[in-house]
């Protein structure tokens, strides 16, 4: 019998994050995510570890970057707006092949926008906010339990990859309280010999994303962008639900899938055979499972908290083959059940 425990979906990635290796955390305070940094200012010091509130999000991401750069395994969290500030230092960690897990817990918006969960950040996240030309390998987890597990996997890709993970969720998912089961506490973490620091046996390395020579950066940019080939070959995760003899998809992440679910389960009670992809890793986009399902399916349905981003990537993944609508709600409004069945039933109609 496993012991779980109830917590609140923010303090859960906050403890899977110490759980994973993590020892530093360098943030400044946002809602919805403000339980994250109080979690850890109160916990990271038992195990030996530092908390920080910069004095701002722009200093946070350069603190994150020099605690990487010297090889420790280091977390910053932020919302929307927050995670813009921060883009510029995201992109010279990704040039620098630092490591770092990125929390963004989405907000309505643009702008300052609302505190309610939204998902309007899809773009900024999986396109790479910042400038140059790179990837973040995204998790969006759509539950308190799969958030604490892939916030523990995160800092093991970002180490495999050399490479920042964002974990993608929402103001649902960091205010919701679930029973959960912790993992044990990771006491092997991997070497780093790449790592700046006084070490006799090697020559002094040193962690940059400058590289004034062009040839030299293209070569950079060729590297990084084969890691980016073996993490789509790797790292794709998606779920499904009741897609095995579904003739409409809907394509849902995060906080938005739980509510396709219980839309699905209502339509299926009427005898209109709707099934769910979710994306777990948005980056890389899990493109096969809807391109399998083509040849049974009249009409793919991208539900999002947003004006449609995700539906980009699903039309990409299925090209012509069938039609992609979209459906939801803006700025934190949250959509019922109901609404997205309502929605379902026009399109069948529609499709007929």
């Amino acid at each position: 019998m496993t012991n779980k425990i109830l917590m609140k979906g923010s303090e859960a990635i906050a403890e899977a994050a110490i759980l994973s290796g993590c020892r530093y955390f360098f943030g400044y305070p946002i809602t919805p995510q403000n339980e994250i940094p109080e979690y850890l200012a109160k916990h990271l010091p038992k195990v030996g570890g530092t908390f920080l509130q910069a004095e701002s999000e722009i200093s946070a991401i350069y603190m994150v970057l020099g605690g990487a750069a010297a090889g420790a395994r280091v977390m910053t969290s932020s919302s929307s707006p927050g995670i813009s500030l921060k883009q510029e230092g995201i992109s010279y960690m990704a040039g620098a092949e630092a490591p770092c897990v990125i929390v963004n817990i989405m907000r309505g918006g643009p702008g300052l926008g609302a505190i309610q969960g939204a998902q309007p950040d899809y773009w900024q996240a999986t396109r790479g906010g910042g400038h140059g030309d790179y990837r973040l390998l995204v998790l969006a987890p759509a539950t308190v339990q799969e958030a604490v597990n892939l916030t523990y996997q995160a800092f093991d890709l970002a180490d495999k990859y050399r490479n920042p993970v964002m974990i993608l969720g929402d103001g649902i998912l960091a205010q919701i309280m679930e029973p959960v089961e912790l993992p044990e506490a990771n006491m092997q973490l991997p070497e780093k010999a790449w790592a700046v620091g006084k070490n006799e046996n090697r020559p002094r390395n040193i962690v940059s994303s400058s590289y004034p020579k062009v040839y030299e950066l293209e070569q950079v940019n060729i590297r990084l962008h084969e890691r980016y080939a073996q993490i789509k070959k790797n790292e794709v995760r998606w779920d499904s639900y009741l897609t095995e003899d579904a003739e409409y998809v809907i394509a849902s992440y995060g906080s938005a899938a739980r509510i396709a679910k219980a839309a699905i389960k209502m339509a299926r009670a009427e005898g209109i055979k709707v099934g769910l992809i979710r994306p777990i890793s948005v980056w890389p986009f899990p493109a096969e499972p809807f391109q399998r399902i083509i040849p049974q399916t009249k009409f793919f349905l991208s539900f999002e908290m947003c004006t449609g981003q995700m539906i980009d990537d699903v039309r990409l993944a299925i090209g012509n083959e069938r039609p992609v609508y979209h459906y939801g709600r803006l700025g934190g409004v949250i959509p019922l059940p109901e609404e997205l069945l309502a929605k379902i039933k026009e399109l069948v109609k529609e499709a007929k």
